[in-house]
């Protein structure tokens, strides 16, 4: 059995070492998800693929140079019927005549030029458009990602703050039940009272491997959220207070262009913009379209595979062409399509100005929430310092013979309530600034 016990503990051991130890602020923790986050890699490849389609559309409208080479065999030659007369037959007779030689070769180089194309144009604007979007849903991944890590990060802190209280809880517990057995074994308490402290120290195990076991599944979460693998050891270098005066300097203040600044409304404006973009395509395509060409072939004509020789004869060839495409009529169907995308048009205009109005509302309020976060947090403290008096009272009462177990177990219980509404406000205050900071500073990382 120890033997067992020996072997699971080395494996553990040398799995461990497999992972270097990690330590993260809050700011590299953001950092390293922006780099290593799955869905924060797969919004900088779209960025990248928008990049790419923006200059495949801007490449069909430049010079496009294409070669042809094609040779040709024939197994059996096209027989023709001459009449015979001329070439001194009877009248009425024909002549079998086998027109070219049996083998050919052409090689023909086109270039080719678009002059004017409505749609390209609207193309090469959509395109610019389609990646503007890119980024914004990049920013928009970004800016949710800041708020998963800060959210994991504190739960992590949370957790942690949760046992540290919990084991304080405990030793003071053991203490009392410790000096409590004394009193008993000389008589002066009843058992019960020790009962009443050991159902305590009961609770606070039971609630510290409770939050042992949430804590395996806060790292296993944050580590997911930064791109760690689960497995790796982290270590978090900054504590809550940290982040508390951390979001105390930050700038809250609403300025004139804040709405604009957020990452919805920018993805809303260019869902405008790409609604104008409809409608300008479908105006386009009334218009005619043109484009040029230079067509230069040779070929080369044998009836055996002597193309590579020097005395092959070529005959060159070339023409340059315009071509020109005039739309004419529909049967109103472009008409349709255009008041289509006109109505669509109007609609995103309304839902922008909608939109506008929403996102002022909801910043005032993130503003309002963090301003009661902040004061419910001074509020749990000052509630937290008086139920720690209240507690310390109670156990100089009790040991004294002035209070019973009863009223010394209520003034712990309120104690525990203070100390987990006090933790439960910072990381209130933490997550309702984040909140707020990404809507006015959605660009910044922290």
């Amino acid at each position: 059995m120890h033997k067992l016990i020996y072997l699971i503990m080395l494996s553990f051991t040398v799995f461990a070492q497999d992972y270097p130890v990690l330590a993260f602020s809050l700011e590299e923790a953001v950092e390293h998800a922006l780099l290593y986050n799955n869905t924060a890699q797969n919004s900088t490849s779209d960025v990248r693929l928008a990049q790419l389609q923006k200059w495949q559309t801007t490449s069909t409208g430049l010079p496009q140079i294409n070669a042809n080479i094609s040779y040709n065999n024939w197994i059996q030659q096209q027989i023709s019927l001459i009449p015979a007369e001329f070439f001194g037959g009877n009248v009425g007779e024909f002549t079998e005549v086998a027109f070219g030689t049996k083998q050919s070769m052409n090689g023909t180089l086109t270039i080719s030029q678009k002059i004017f194309d409505g749609s390209y144009l609207v193309g090469l604007q959509a395109a610019k458009v389609y990646l503007e979007i890119s980024k914004n849903a990049q920013e928009k991944t970004y800016t949710e990602l800041r708020i998963a890590v800060t959210n994991s990060y504190g739960n992590i802190l949370l957790t942690e703050e949760n046992i540290k209280i919990l084991n304080a809880n405990i030793t003071v517990i053991e203490k009392n039940i410790e000096d409590l057995e004394k009193v008993y074994e000389n008589g002066m308490t009843e058992k019960e009272n020790i009962e009443q402290l050991q159902l305590t120290r009961s609770g606070l195990i039971s609630a510290k491997n409770y939050n042992l076991t949430l804590k395996d599944l806060a790292y296993a979460m944050f580590n997911l959220t930064i791109g760690v693998d689960t497995n790796a050891t982290v270590v978090l270098t900054d504590s809550m207070e940290d982040l508390i005066a951390l979001s105390e300097i930050k700038n809250t203040t609403i300025a004139k262009n804040s709405v604009e600044n957020t990452i919805d409304f920018q993805i809303a404006r260019n869902d405008l913009k790409s609604k104008e973009l409809l409608l300008k395509l479908e105006k386009s395509k009334a218009l005619p379209t043109i484009n040029a060409f230079v067509n230069g072939t040779y070929s080369g004509n044998s009836n055996n595979f002597d193309f590579l020789d020097q005395s092959q004869k070529w005959f060159g060839a070339s023409v340059f062409g315009l071509n020109m495409s005039i739309p004419l009529f529909s049967s109103l169907g472009r008409s349709a399509l255009t008041q289509k995308a006109k109505i669509n048009l109007e609609k995103s205009e309304r839902d922008l100005n909608n939109l506008r109005q929403q996102i002022l509302v909801k910043i005032k309020s993130a503003k309002n929430d963090l301003t009661f976060a902040k004061q419910d947090l001074v509020n749990k403290k000052q509630g937290l310092d008086l139920a720690k008096r209240i507690e310390q009272k109670n156990q100089i009462k009790f040991f004294e013979g002035l209070a019973s177990s009863f009223e010394l177990s209520q003034a712990q219980a309120q104690l525990y309530t203070a100390q987990q509404q006090y933790i439960q406000a910072m990381l209130y205050v933490l997550n309702k600034h984040i909140a707020l900071d990404v809507l006015l500073n959605p660009n910044q990382i922290n």
